[in-house]
């Protein structure tokens, strides 16, 4: 480990490594190693791609409320006809709706805010 860290310790005070690293302002984006580029996705990419996106997260919700609302009608129908085993059904289906519902919101949302952020502005 002592060696890793001497390597390091080697490199960072290396003066040639620092002057690799330096900045010259003659050079577009201010200089350094690392080009001055702003990632940006094509305009053209930009429309379908979040219509794309908000259809998935759109039927992707309808059919979590669509799973819940058959959840609610099984647990309904086995309570009303004394069928446990039906009623136990309908609330896992309720449980597992809401839990779908809130991974797809999340999932969409995390999608859509790191699309946001390569567009560049």
């Amino acid at each position: 480990m002592s060696q890793i860290l001497e390597t390091l310790n080697n490199v960072a005070a290396d003066p040639h490594w620092q002057l690799l690293a330096a900045d010259d302002p003659k050079k577009d984006g201010g200089g350094g190693p690392v080009p001055g580029v702003v990632p940006a996705l094509p305009a053209e990419v930009n429309n379908p791609v979040k219509q794309i996106l908000g259809w998935t997260a759109g039927l992707g919700l309808a059919g979590a409320v669509l799973g819940g609302l058959l959840g609610w009608a099984f647990v309904a129908v086995g309570h009303n006809t004394e069928r446990a085993q039906l009623a136990a059904r309908g609330k896992q289906g309720v449980l597992w709706s809401l839990i779908g519902a809130g991974g797809i919101g999340v999932t969409s949302a995390l999608v859509l805010s790191f699309y946001n952020m390569t567009k560049g502005g």
